[in-house]
């Protein structure tokens, strides 16, 4: 009779690992594909593109206009907020404070060349932060043009 050494779950992993791994991964979290790695949210956006201009539009319900600080630094476009609530409630037998902040920064690049800083547009409206950035003249798409034959 010979003596065996069993070697325990190093060569397979345990099938409650395989299991928990295998169902703590992003594909069955849907309701969750728009928050952070701190688990803030982080604001939805559509970005079009039209003959003329790109149209950005964030959805950030019950934020004002002053909340936000929209940048372009070269042909990067930045969009941030950083707001704060602070409520404090005093009565004779205690204080009750309560502290909200929120923050978020999204960068969008923009073609090189095509975008006409002076004129880019922003307003907030019922809840979206819309922006529209206009194409440069040249950078506009021309409609089709005839070509003689010679």
């Amino acid at each position: 009779m010979s003596l065996i050494k069993r070697n325990n779950n190093v060569d397979f992993p345990s099938i409650p690992g395989i299991f928990d791994d295998f169902f703590s991964r992003d594909l069955f979290n849907w309701g969750t594909n728009n928050f952070s790695s701190t688990r803030t949210t982080i604001p939805s956006v559509n970005v079009k593109e039209t003959a003329d201009n790109f149209e950005v539009e964030l959805a950030a319900p019950g934020m004002n206009k002053s909340d936000f600080e929209i940048t372009l630094n070269g042909n990067t476009l930045t969009i941030a907020s950083s707001k704060q609530h602070q409520d404090e409630q005093k009565n004779s037998d205690y204080t009750r404070r309560e502290f909200s902040y929120q923050s978020f920064q999204r960068s969008f690049q923009l073609p090189k060349d095509v975008v006409d800083e002076d004129k880019i547009l922003a307003r907030y409206e019922n809840g979206l932060l819309l922006l529209t950035v206009p194409k440069r003249e040249e950078a506009k798409q021309k409609g089709p043009r005839t070509i003689a034959i010679s």
